[in-house]
């Protein structure tokens, strides 16, 4: 029950800022604070079903379900604090959906990948830390597109409708390329972990994520150089923002759902 609330909190958010975005200028719009504090509500509520399905006696079960369901917890986590001082909550159109479709998928089916409670510090460290980057480049890829709408809009001379409620095309183009670089930082932290604190990165069943990831690094990284070097911006950067996240979702997903879900 707590989950279907939590899904509904999600639900309700996610419509008052289309509503927001959408809404004729000469009537009223729902208050931002509205979406903000049903969105608090949802990633609470969210958290107690989450918990439950994840800590158990045997250990801290990161099956794909529960994997997804926390990446997401932690997505709509840092997109609402985000939203308390950045004007970044017009994301939640498209993360709170995703959010409620994480909750359902986790309450109505069960994988089994148990993480035991003799994991070290840094291993633990570097599972946090990886979680925290994919959230940032999940968020990234979504302002990215939100971004390139924007972007053609503006140059296509039709700046009516969801675009006139959006922030200034600058200021979206910072905050895109804020989390590209928090999330650079923090996708370089955990390579570094885990090329410390794990035994061998390159073993049969990690060896594609840390490939995976280095390239996605490499992506995101060329990114960086190219903006600040070239000025890279509109198309070219959604590209680029796109490609690393889909390598990098293929580096974590990518062996959970074919070993999980389809081997088992």
């Amino acid at each position: 029950m707590t989950a279907l609330f939590a899904i509904l909190a999600y639900l309700a958010a996610g419509s008052v800022i289309a509503l927001r975005l959408f809404r004729n200028p000469a009537n009223a719009s729902p208050p931002r604070s509205l979406a903000l504090a049903l969105g608090f509500v949802g990633v609470t509520l969210h958290a107690i079903p989450l918990y439950q399905n994840m800590v158990s006696a045997s250990g801290l079960n990161m099956g794909v379900f529960n994997a997804l369901s926390l990446i997401a917890w932690t997505i709509t986590l840092l997109l609402l604090i985000s939203s308390l001082s950045k004007p970044v909550e017009n994301l939640a159109i498209a993360i709170m959906p995703i959010a409620a479709i994480a909750i359902y998928l986790d309450s109505r089916y069960q994988t089994v990948h148990f993480l035991t409670d003799q994991i070290s510090t840094g291993l633990t460290t570097h599972i946090l830390v990886s979680m925290l980057a994919y959230s940032l480049f999940t968020l990234a890829s979504v302002q990215a597109v939100l971004l390139a709408i924007q972007d053609h809009h503006l140059r296509q001379r039709h700046p009516g409708g969801f675009i006139r409620a959006l922030p200034p095309l600058q200021t979206m183009e910072n905050l895109l390329f804020e989390m590209i670089g928090v999330g650079f930082v923090l996708l370089s932290l955990a390579l570094l972990s885990g090329f410390a604190f794990l035994e061998n990165m390159f073993e049969q069943h990690l060896a594609h994520k840390t490939v995976l990831s280095i390239i996605a690094w490499l992506v995101f990284g060329a990114l960086l150089w190219g903006r600040y070097r070239f000025g890279w911006r509109g198309q070219k950067a959604l590209i680029w923002t796109l490609t690393g996240f889909v390598v990098l979702m293929l580096a974590y997903f990518g062996s959970k759902v074919v070993i999980e879900l389809i081997l088992g």
